[in-house]
């Protein structure tokens, strides 16, 4: 007995000095997992959530099961916002101070502007992975293709991944004659051929439950980052999801934005009173457009309808399965776009024009342009910048340009995490998506060292979102702090309500803008001119960001030669001129006559 007793005191012991300096993420019983969803391009109202007439039934279900945030900031294009998600640090720091495609001269060979991200940074999945967590991606990565750039060598164990920023929903075609095919990996392996039936949204949604469901039996957590390409151009789509809107956006761009608006109002995503952004000057009124013109754009935005619900119906595949399998219910879902719409004609921009080798490319890959196969493979559509303002209802511009229709995006957090009550809207913090690496590194109790492998680490610019959404702080910022962007040589500062902004013509006046967002949405009053000492502030804070991230402005931009081939830019003034609006006057019937003889 006395032998028993002392192995069972021994026992005791060892069981306690285990637990006093295991390693921290061990003491938990059940880590949560953590999922991120992230649409490419997908606009700030198009989800049904935050004002979209486009039915999302899933990520409604983790809008009402969470809490949506108003004031979140992402980047204005693609691979910046993906850079600073998965590392933390300002893109002029993380290699990615202008994206590879459009980089200037005078930022070719400089620090910080590689085109793909650093190799001395550490990221999330490397961090997630070191703490115990398992690491799964699948859908677009667009942040560098050689071997030690790709994501199975940046943390990820198992991946399915698009490392072209763009490209054919269907099958490998890529966009240029001398990159004409699109580059893809599975597990650290570069793809010689796609899987049959690839369809990329579907495919991977296939790819990451395959990946969970291989691994789960041994009990250790996992992360997601399930990049979507959708609902990027080319608008692809399988033929049963394209009429599900045949004819509902005939009425135009500016009816649908504006009843966009009212819903946002009743829902409460905006204040009453809020006005919409001016439409864009080039934008025609779509009721002065013939009706088979009216028609034939109605369905570009169908199409991307379809993209969206076609989007939200695989990921409700993932919910099932996670609830199928009992992981539902601990799992962190993030849910947002990576910059604003696309209003851009990006195809028009790589084809060029006729007689060039990337006009004669398009013409034979991207051959299928009959509005009937619009969808198929070997089309290419994209819906331009009318309905993307309508996709970024209710603000200012889209992709590409640093008015909050460039970089404020829809918001949603639930699971584990979130204390706060189910369904609410959070208008108050000012949140960026710099701030997801330090929130889920304290999530998953990981920490970021100052070196990693041997390499010194730049400073994270984000906030931890724990204590907000525990409840036990209103915001991670206060007014006092600030945050800051510039991409193609456009700029812009934000404190407290203030915004302060400087764009290329003809997006911008080549002057700082001054908006008080608390008030202007829209950014439709420029007070620069009545607030001159609140524009000295604003730009002193513009100066300690170039300076902290080493900022360098391009010597060439995407703007060139925009003034001269758009028109000259006037106010849009509903009703105005008089003229086109006026209808057909009709006498009162009492006082018809014919002609005397």
């Amino acid at each position: 007995m006395k032998s028993l007793s002392a192995a069972i005191v021994a026992a005791v012991l060892l069981a306690l000095l285990f637990d006093t300096f295991a390693p921290a993420h061990s003491q938990q019983v059940k880590r949560p997992n953590i999922v991120i969803i992230l649409g490419d391009d997908l606009g700030f109202a198009d989800m049904s959530s935050f004002g979209g007439e486009i039915k999302t039934p899933n990520l409604d279900e983790l809008a009402k099961e969470g809490v949506r945030f108003t004031q979140f900031y992402t980047h204005a294009s693609c691979s910046p916002t993906r850079s600073m998600l998965l590392t933390g640090v300002d893109t002029h720091l993380n290699g990615l101070g202008n994206m590879d495609e459009w980089a200037a001269p005078n930022q070719w060979d400089v620090d910080g502007y590689e085109g793909h991200l650093r190799r001395n940074l550490t990221t999330l999945p490397q961090l997630l992975r070191d703490a115990g967590y398992h690491t799964y991606m699948a859908g677009k990565w667009h942040m560098g293709k050689a071997p030690d750039l790709i994501p199975a060598a940046r943390g990820f164990e198992r991946d399915f991944s698009l490392l072209d920023g763009a490209g054919s929903y269907w099958d490998m075609w890529n966009f240029t004659a001398i990159s004409p095919k699109s580059t893809f990996t599975e597990d650290g392996r570069y793809l010689i051929r796609l899987p049959k039936d690839y369809y990329a949204t579907k495919t991977y949604t296939d790819k990451i439950i395959s990946d969970i469901e291989a691994d789960r039996k041994d009990g250790k957590p996992f992360f997601v980052y399930l990049s979507e390409q959708a609902p990027h151009d080319p608008y692809h789509l399988p033929r049963d999801w394209r009429n599900r809107h045949v004819g509902e956006y005939d009425k135009g761009w500016d009816v649908v934005r504006n009843e966009r608006l009212q819903r946002q109002i009743k829902m409460g995503i905006t204040a009453p009173g809020t006005d919409l952004a001016e439409r864009m000057w080039f934008v025609p009124d779509a009721s002065l457009l013939a009706p088979a013109t009216r028609a034939i754009m109605g369905k570009k935005m169908e199409l991307y309808a379809g993209m969206v619900e076609n989007m939200d119906y695989h990921v409700g595949r993932l919910m099932d399965y996670l609830k199928t399998i009992g992981e539902y219910d601990n799992t962190i879902f993030i849910v947002f776009g990576d910059n604003g719409a696309e209003g851009a004609d990006l195809f028009k921009m790589i084809a060029g024009t006729p007689g060039t080798r990337d006009f004669l490319f398009a013409s034979m890959v991207w051959s299928e342009t009959n509005p009937n196969a619009w969808g198929d493979p070997h089309s290419y559509v994209g819906y331009g910048p009318a309905w993307a303002q309508v996709s970024m209802t209710p603000f200012s511009q889209y992709k590409g340009n640093l008015a909050e229709g460039g970089i404020r995006n829809a918001l949603i957090v639930s699971g584990p995490i979130d204390r706060q009550a189910a369904g609410s809207i959070n208008h108050q913090a000012v949140l960026h998506v710099a701030d997801i690496m330090p929130t889920l590194l304290e999530v998953a109790g990981a920490k970021r060292p100052q070196t990693y492998q041997g390499q010194e680490q730049p400073p994270l610019i984000g906030e931890s979102w724990v204590k907000m959404l525990e409840g036990k702080e209103a915001s991670p910022r206060t007014d006092k702090d600030y945050l800051a962007w510039e991409i193609f040589g456009n700029c812009a500062v934000r404190q407290g309500d203030w915004k302060l902004v400087w764009q290329y013509k003809p997006y911008g006046t080549g002057e700082w803008q001054l908006f008080n967002l608390a008030e202007d949405l829209g950014e439709r009053h420029d007070l620069a001119a009545e607030r001159p000492e609140k524009v000295k502030e604003l730009v002193a804070l513009w100066d300690d960001y170039v300076k902290a991230n080493h900022v360098i402005l391009p010597s060439r931009v995407l703007w060139e030669g925009m003034e001269q081939k758009l028109p000259q830019r006037y106010p849009v003034e509903p009703g105005f001129p008089p003229l086109i609006y006026k209808s057909q006057f009709v006498p009162p019937k009492d006082m018809l006559a014919n002609p005397k003889p």
